[in-house]
């Protein structure tokens, strides 16, 4: 357990440094883009000082890790708010996205695995792979206006972006879990076929079980380490990996305010967005290795 925290804080370390020295090299000033290109340079020098930008980056670096360990991750240039308030404020929306586009990807991967395996050779076995190849293949940022074409412009059924509105969560959750239900399926299809043959499965069947038991209660559960050990991937992923989702459809979450926060400048703000979603990854990693302890008591004497 020390290894793994020490694991974790080294991985923190490394992605707050690489993000604070990555966000002061990209091209632009945030001064220029609060006071606009017709201020005077006393203005800007002013700001620039007020700001703590004229410092050596070096400096910067160094009071950033200060403020840092005592859990400050100071103010945003634009909005002097707290940058703890506005991920607090943001955070929900993308958790909610990640969940509800993660329950959608199981529900339709595992019975599509499912379902392949137990056909494995024939067309519905063809026709759940060829599903699960598309949804890999199709990006987000194509796939989310196609679905606000058809389902909201054309038809009428869901709002266009937002998350006020009732359906606002059905479009972009779609978009997001589409590509992880088509690893999963396939993760779970070849998973399930590894144990079909085993001799425990034989005797399950030999004992007279139905053949949905045999597969739901004995085979299925004797393949949920990997598929354990993507969805955790996969989740952690799903919080990292919403921006383009959450900027097509507007949604108001950590993806949308990293955008944003980015073409500003806010340096706070970016290096908390980036924070945030490192830890939620380290988090979920974490809590797939207790679940692994869960599922198979041989993992916790090694």
């Amino acid at each position: 357990m020390t290894s793994r925290l020490l694991s974790a804080l080294i991985t923190l370390f490394g992605v707050v440094t690489l993000v604070f020295f990555l966000i002061h090299l990209i091209p632009g000033d945030p001064v220029e883009y609060i006071l606009g290109d017709s201020a005077r340079p006393a203005d800007r020098n002013a700001l620039r000082q007020q700001l703590g930008l004229d410092q050596p980056l070096l400096l910067q670096y160094s009071s950033y890790l200060t403020n840092l360990l005592s859990l400050d991750l100071g103010k945003s240039l634009h909005s002097n708010q707290s940058v703890t308030a506005l991920l607090a404020e943001r955070f929900p929306a993308t958790l909610e996205l990640a969940l509800a586009a993660f329950i959608i990807a199981v529900l339709i991967a595992v019975p599509l695995g499912v379902m392949a395996a137990r056909r494995r050779g024939t067309a519905w076995d063809s026709g759940a792979m060829t599903i699960s190849l598309l949804g890999v293949s199709i990006p987000n940022f194509w796939l989310g206006p196609m679905l606000i074409l058809l389902f909201s412009l054309w038809l009428g059924w869901t709002p266009v972006s937002g998350r006020e509105q009732p359906g606002s969560l059905i479009l972009p959750a779609i978009t997001l879990g589409a590509s992880l239900s088509a690893v999963l399926a396939r993760m779970v299809r070849s998973t399930l076929l590894e144990v079909l043959n085993e001799d425990y499965i034989r005797t399950a069947r030999a004992k007279g079980l139905k053949e949905s038991s045999v597969i739901w209660r004995h085979a299925l559960m004797n393949t949920m380490l990997p598929v354990v050990t993507l969805l955790g991937l996969q989740l952690g992923a799903l919080l990292a990996g919403a921006v383009i989702t959450e900027t097509v459809f507007s949604w108001p979450g950590i993806g949308s305010l990293l955008i944003e926060s980015i073409q500003k400048r806010d340096y706070p703000l970016v290096q908390g967005c980036v924070l945030l979603v490192a830890v939620s990854y380290l988090l979920i990693n974490t809590a797939t290795d207790l679940l692994y302890q869960l599922l198979d008591p041989r993992i916790r004497s090694r």
